[in-house]
């Protein structure tokens, strides 16, 4: 068992002792209250002995009283158990979400969140029916001693009966194992759609994607429903045959229990009290055919989460080193990079230095490369090879809760969280106070509008930012990557949602800004370049142009100089 698991089960051992120890102490009440019917009827009654069973259901009612106060405290502590470990596993597959490596593919949002909801699975896997079935088989033996002792050769009737249901539940694992792991797929690929609709629901009204996501809901629920039918009535044979059997061993019992009787082998009191026992060893098996059943579907949600546990995870595999500053630094060596599961690769043989301090552009055509060098500067991915360095340190050495801090990054997809607007600027940074928060926005020119809002920074955000426009969520956004002045700023089109005058003013404010840190900047927009000291060309994934503005215009003229004379070559 992964450690994930087994941590927070020894974790709780304590309690599910005493939850094992409660379950006993049930079972050990039942065959008491057993032997109290037998010994009315053969003692009590034929001797009109009042006193006695005055004294006896005294002692009942106690043991009822007992009975019913484990049952609490079981209940409890199965409740408080089950609490534990679904908020320490929760926490370690959040933790390994937050950490895992995109270079090696990444979840469906849907799927992550229908997997994440399997820990309610192997939480109830692991609660009061697991721990009462295991200590209701030991009980099974001492019942059927007792049957025994009372009924003699009465105990083959309930002991023929195990047998059959044991043959029976595990007959139906195989295929039970198979549908569980259908089922759990179907219920990832209607939770996949779902998330999908929603998070994008403006946009599938507003491009009629809803037929689309319609085909793709009704696919997933037809296979989701077909598995689950087939899986409920797979499990519903052993737990049928197990009721079965239990009628039969009280019923035969009681058939064979009237020869024994006629053979003054057995009381009246003895066959009442074989009956009610011969009950009481085959129910058990009736909830281990259950939990079998649920063993399945905590075996495939186990698999898949551990499938999830085990995938490697940012950063070293050690602690890594955690700089107190950096200077800004960066150079890619001979770095090749492909995205997972791509046919090309998205960068090839990138090589480059920046220096501290130095304010870079990167451009190019759609698809050349420059998104996925900012990505791979930050450690979203690794290279598949080649070196990446931040002050003359691999950054796979670095840890990443140390390295971002300092590196602030804009991309082109303007998330929001749920939250103030404050919330998203500071995001629970405790060394930057309200005045930095102010001056970052200012700077975005987020200040402007947040200003003129009743609640101001404190106004609650919808998901996603819902409700801003897309100008308002950029700026937004580059306030928090501006916030704290880090020394490392990586922008990818900071202006694509604002307007000419906006730009030209927020160009200005980021001249000043920028000074004596580094900045790297990806855009399509020439009016940004005056803020960069240098460019570098991309096309297809490799470094076709590399120096001052000036000189890279050149070299571009020269091309398309160069480009046309063919074109004219080829029409003449």
């Amino acid at each position: 068992m992964a450690e994930w698991l087994s941590k927070p089960l020894k974790a709780n051992r304590a309690i599910y002792l005493k939850v094992a120890m409660a379950a006993a102490m049930i079972n050990m009440f039942a065959m008491i209250t057993a032997l109290f019917t037998m010994t009315v009827y053969d003692r009590v009654v034929p001797n009109n002995a009042t006193d006695s069973l005055i004294g006896l259901s005294i002692g009942l009612v106690i043991i009822l009283l007992f009975d019913f106060v484990l049952k609490i405290l079981r209940a409890y502590f199965v409740d408080v158990a089950g609490a534990r470990v679904d908020r320490d596993i929760g926490k370690a597959i959040f933790d390994r979400i937050l950490q895992m490596r995109f270079d090696f593919g990444r979840h469906s949002t849907g799927g992550l969140s229908g997997l994440v909801r399997e820990i309610d699975t192997l939480r109830d896997f692991f609660a009061s029916a697991t721990i009462t079935a295991l200590v209701d088989l030991p009980f099974i033996i001492l019942t059927l001693a007792v049957i025994a002792l009372i009924g003699g050769w009465l105990v083959m009737v309930p002991l023929m009966m195990i047998p059959l249901v044991v043959i029976a539940a595990l007959a139906t694992q195989p295929m039970m194992r198979k549908l569980s792991a259908e089922s759990l797929s179907g219920q990832m690929g209607k939770q996949s759609v779902l998330v999908e609709m929603i998070g994008s629901l403006e946009t599938v009204k507003s491009a009629n994607a809803g037929p689309i996501l319609t085909r793709r809901w009704d696919a997933a629920v037809t296979d989701h429903a077909g598995a689950s039918l087939r899986q409920r009535l797979i499990s519903t044979i052993p737990i049928n045959i197990a009721g079965t059997a239990q009628t039969t061993a009280y019923t035969g019992v009681v058939i064979f229990g009237v020869f024994a009787i006629a053979n003054h082998s057995l009381t009246m009191g003895g066959l009442i009290a074989c009956s009610i026992l011969a009950g009481r060893v085959v129910a058990p098996l009736g909830t281990i055919a259950q939990l079998l059943t649920r063993a399945n579907a905590a075996r495939t949600a186990y698999t898949q989460i551990n499938r999830l546990m085990e995938r490697p995870v940012e950063g070293p595999e050690g602690s890594g080193l955690n700089l107190s500053w950096v200077d800004g630094g960066i150079e890619f060596r001979s770095v090749d990079f492909r995205y997972p599961g791509a046919a090309e690769m998205a960068l090839r043989d990138v090589s480059f230095k920046v220096r501290p301090g130095e304010h870079v552009a990167i451009v190019g055509p759609i698809g050349s490369g420059k998104s996925t060098i900012a990505r791979l500067m930050i450690g979203l991915y690794w290279p598949t090879s080649g070196l990446i360095m931040m002050d003359g340190v691999d950054i796979r050495q670095l840890s990443p809760a140390a390295l971002r801090p300092k590196v602030g990054a804009l991309f082109q997809d303007n998330t929001l969280l749920t939250g103030s607007i404050r919330d998203n600027i500071l995001l629970c940074r405790e060394d930057v106070d309200d005045s930095e928060m102010v001056r970052a926005a200012q700077v975005s020119l987020a200040h402007e509008f947040i200003a003129r809002m009743p609640q101001g920074y404190d106004l609650s955000l919808a998901d996603r930012g819902d409700g801003l426009s897309g100008g308002q969520k950029q700026s937004i956004a580059l306030a928090r990557a501006l916030v704290g002045s880090p020394p490392v700023i990586i922008l990818d089109e900071p202006t694509s949602s604002v307007d000419v005058e906006t730009e030209r003013r927020l160009i200005e404010n980021l001249r000043n800004e920028f000074k004596g840190r580094t900045l790297i900047l990806i855009t399509h927009r020439p009016s940004l370049l005056q803020l960069a000291d240098r460019i570098i060309m991309l096309s297809a994934g490799r470094i076709m142009a590399d120096g001052t503005p000036e000189a890279v215009n050149a070299r571009i003229s020269k091309l398309r100089t160069v480009s046309g004379a063919k074109n004219d070559e080829r029409a003449a």
